[in-house]
């Protein structure tokens, strides 16, 4: 963690901008902001028309001169103008104005474990922008963890999986920091990708993009246990014809074709524990892993690595959330720092 308690309690609001989702504490206020990170831009003018859900639901149905962006990829803002855009509409004009009252404004942000110099840098000057005097970053990995209750100043391990719509962090936390971590480049849009190049080859189908959630599509609820019906029906257009066609799809071998790019996720589990200390894997066989993240909820994927690893696999109560609660957790002053005082001659 790149700040310190102290420094966190002083800051005035947090934002965990994500590549689905932004979400926006404030402190005194809680979660006020939990939206899509969608803008659409009407190319000729350069207006914004809309953000978050709103925008969301135009994605693919726009006319030419519409277009709808994601200012955030993987957990990085790559269009700081355009996150700014973005941010101070989601936020609204009461919330903000509050905000502008306070005398030396401060903001947390939460950064991915591994993001580079410039990455850091574009999530201050998004925050800067908005009118923050200092900013300070948070890794998402302990956000997470101290959102869905882990208890991380505890000298036992804890091992926390952070499942996001472009990359899948794990890491194993012990006395308040991260002993070992690995950055996984996939993620739930990963997963919604295996499943329309699979209906594509398999069935000639093209799907709308509001129909590729895993937890919406070819599933019935069953995620990746071989429970349920054999078959589902899917819409969508056919590519040859682009006609509208309905098919018959065996959720066999869509469960198939998500586990492919889910078998990455077990390989960084599996370099996450070997690169451990004995001790503390130990301490995991008994607490198992903790899942939090939007995928988290692909139904299915808690037993898929409970089967590969052995280990008790739990999923936190809002696990799409916990970033965003850990931070204002933080913020708030709920978390007591660990002390160790050095020892006397």
């Amino acid at each position: 963690m790149t700040a310190s308690l102290e420094q966190l309690r002083r800051c005035h609001f947090a934002v965990d901008l994500g590549a689905a989702r932004t979400r926006v504490y404030v402190k005194g206020a809680g979660l006020v902001v939990d939206q899509p990170s969608a803008a659409a831009v009407n190319t000729r003018t350069g207006a914004l028309i809309a953000v978050g859900e709103f925008a969301e639901r135009m994605t693919g149905r726009t006319p030419h001169y519409i277009r709808v962006v994601r200012p955030v990829s993987g957990g990085t803002v790559v269009d700081i103008e355009m996150a700014q855009r973005m941010l101070r509409h989601l936020i609204g004009d009461k919330i903000r104005r509050q905000l502008r009252r306070k005398p030396f404004l401060r903001a947390a942000a939460c950064t991915p474990h591994d993001a580079d110099p410039l990455a850091q840098r574009a999530a201050i000057e998004t925050l800067v922008g908005l009118g923050s005097r200092r900013v300070e970053l948070v890794d998402t990995l302990i956000a997470a963890a101290v959102g869905c209750g882990l208890p991380v100043e505890r000298p036992e391990a804890t091992m926390i999986m952070v499942c996001g719509a472009a990359a899948t962090q794990v890491a194993v936390l012990s006395l308040g920091s991260i002993v070992t971590a690995e950055r996984i480049p996939v993620g739930g849009e990963a997963v919604d990708h295996a499943i329309v190049q699979h209906l594509r080859h398999e069935h000639e189908l093209m799907l709308p993009s509001q129909s590729v959630r895993p937890l919406q599509l070819a599933l019935s609820g069953n995620g990746l246990t071989a429970q349920g019906p054999a078959c589902t029906e899917i819409h969508g257009r056919d590519v040859a014809t682009g006609l509208a066609r309905t098919v018959q799809v065996d959720t066999a071998a869509v469960r198939d074709a998500i586990e492919t790019p889910l078998t990455a996720v077990l390989d960084g589990i599996g370099r996450v524990l070997r690169e451990c200390p004995p001790d503390l894997v130990a301490d995991l066989a008994d607490r198992g892993i903790m899942m939090v993240g939007g995928s988290a909820l692909l139904p299915g994927f808690d037993q898929m690595l409970r089967q590969a690893t052995g280990m008790p696999v739990h999923i936190a109560e809002r696990p799409d959330i916990c970033a965003a609660q850990g931070l204002g957790a933080m913020l708030e002053g709920k978390i007591q720092p660990l002390t160790l005082d050095p020892l006397g001659a």
